[in-house]
C-alpha cells in the first residue's frame, strides 16, 4: 500500500524528533543530575513515540519500585496502581528481556487486575513498558501510556525501544559523570589536607601523626568536615603571607 503520509508532515515529525533528541543530548553532555534527565526523558516520550500521551520512569530500589519521574499525574497514578496490584508493563519489563505491550486494555490484557483499575480510574487505554539496563544491571523501566485504544502500535514499540536505549545511555553517562566529580572532589580534599598537615608540622615542629590528630580533633570538636578544617588552615596561612 502506498504511504499516504504527506512529505511535509513526515518532515515535521522527523524535525521534531531531531530537536527533542538534541535537547536530551544537551542535558547529557552538560552533566545534569539524575532528576533532570529522568524528567526530560518522560517529557520527551509523547513527542517521540507515536500514540504516547503519558510517560513515567519506574526504578527498582532494593525490593521496592519507585516512580522517579512522570510526564503528568495520570502516568504517576498508573505506576501507583502497578505497585499496588504487583503487575503491569513496567513491573514485567524490569524482569523481562522483551518490551511489554497492550494496545487495548479494554478488550484483553495480560494484567487483568491492573487493567480493571486503570480503566475505572484513568483515561489510559493502552500501555507499554521497556526495560532499562544501566551498566549491566536491570534498574527499571520506561512506561508509555495512551488514552486511545490501538494508538500504541508496532511503530510505537520500535520508537519506545529507541528512547529506552537512549535513556539507558544518558543515565549511565550521568552516573559516570557524578562518580568522576566525586573522585575529583576527593582528590582535591586530600591535597588540601596534605597542605594543612605540612603547615602544622612546620609551624608547630610536630610529627605528621600529631598534625593529623590536631586536624581530626578540631574537626570533631567543631563538627566540621576534615577537608573544610584543612581548607581554612591553608587559607589562613595564605592570608598571613599576603
Amino acid at each position: 500500500m502506498r504511504d499516504t503520509v504527506p512529505d511535509t508532515t513526515r518532515s515535521q515529525a522527523v524535525g521534531k524528533s531531531a530537536v527533542t533528541f538534541a535537547t536530551l543530548a544537551d542535558l547529557l553532555y552538560a552533566g545534569q543530575d539524575f532528576g533532570q534527565v529522568h524528567h526530560a526523558i518522560c517529557d520527551a516520550a509523547p513527542l517521540l513515540v507515536e500514540g504516547c500521551q503519558h510517560a513515567s520512569l519506574m526504578l527498582r530500589q532494593g525490593s521496592r519500585y519507585v516512580t522517579v519521574a512522570a510526564s503528568d499525574d495520570i502516568a504517576a497514578r498508573v505506576d501507583e496502581l502497578e505497585r499496588v496490584e504487583n503487575e503491569g508493563p513496567c513491573v514485567d519489563a524490569i524482569v523481562s528481556d522483551t518490551p511489554q505491550f497492550e494496545t487495548d486494555l479494554s478488550t484483553s490484557s495480560q494484567w487483568p487486575r491492573l487493567s480493571q483499575r486503570v480503566l475505572a480510574e484513568t483515561p489510559v487505554r493502552g500501555a507499554a513498558g521497556f526495560r532499562l539496563v544501566i551498566l549491566g544491571r536491570k534498574v527499571g523501566a520506561l512506561d508509555l501510556f495512551s488514552d486511545t485504544p490501538g494508538a500504541l502500535n508496532t511503530t510505537s514499540v520500535e520508537q519506545g525501544i529507541m528512547l529506552a536505549s537512549f535513556a539507558a545511555v544518558a543515565l549511565a553517562a550521568v552516573h559516570e559523570h557524578l562518580e568522576a566529580e566525586t573522585l575529583r572532589a576527593g582528590l582535591a580534599s586530600n591535597r588540601e589536607i596534605g597542605k594543612a598537615v605540612g603547615l602544622l608540622m612546620a609551624f608547630h615542629n610536630i610529627s605528621e601523626t600529631q598534625a593529623m590528630e590536631i586536624l581530626r580533633t578540631t574537626s570533631q570538636d567543631m563538627n566540621i568536615k576534615l577537608a573544610t578544617v584543612a581548607q581554612e588552615i591553608v587559607a589562613h596561612h595564605h592570608r598571613k603571607i599576603t
